[in-house]
């Protein structure tokens, strides 16, 4: 049977503002031209698949700011969650599992 374990609350808010912010990175990401900087468009199919893409008008200083930012709050709620002290509370041989059923918490 596996381990339950009792995170932390801090450690369970963490987890999830993570999974928040990456998921708002994400769609930011999927919506915002495929190049930063502007660059015409291109088609190539020399490769194993053909890739084409349309002409991109870059992002602008405002959206740039904005993955700064958020990739600079995931990168800091990252390392909250790897180095909360509750790790060196488990077991290392269950740390794995533990860390699997936390990213897991939030979501039930």
């Amino acid at each position: 049977m596996a381990k339950t374990y009792d995170f932390p609350s801090d450690l369970l808010a963490g987890q999830e503002e993570l999974h928040q912010v990456r998921a708002e990175l994400s769609a930011l990401l999927k919506r915002l031209p495929w190049s930063v900087a502007p660059l015409d468009g291109f088609s190539d199919d020399n490769g194993w698949r053909k890739v084409e893409r349309p002409a991109s008008p870059g992002w602008t200083p405002d959206e740039q700011a904005e993955v700064e930012k958020l990739r600079q709050r995931e990168h800091e709620l990252a390392v909250f969650v790897t180095t909360h002290r509750f790790w060196t509370e488990v077991e290392t041989p269950d740390r794995v599992d533990a860390r699997t059923e936390l990213k897991h918490a939030s979501r039930k």
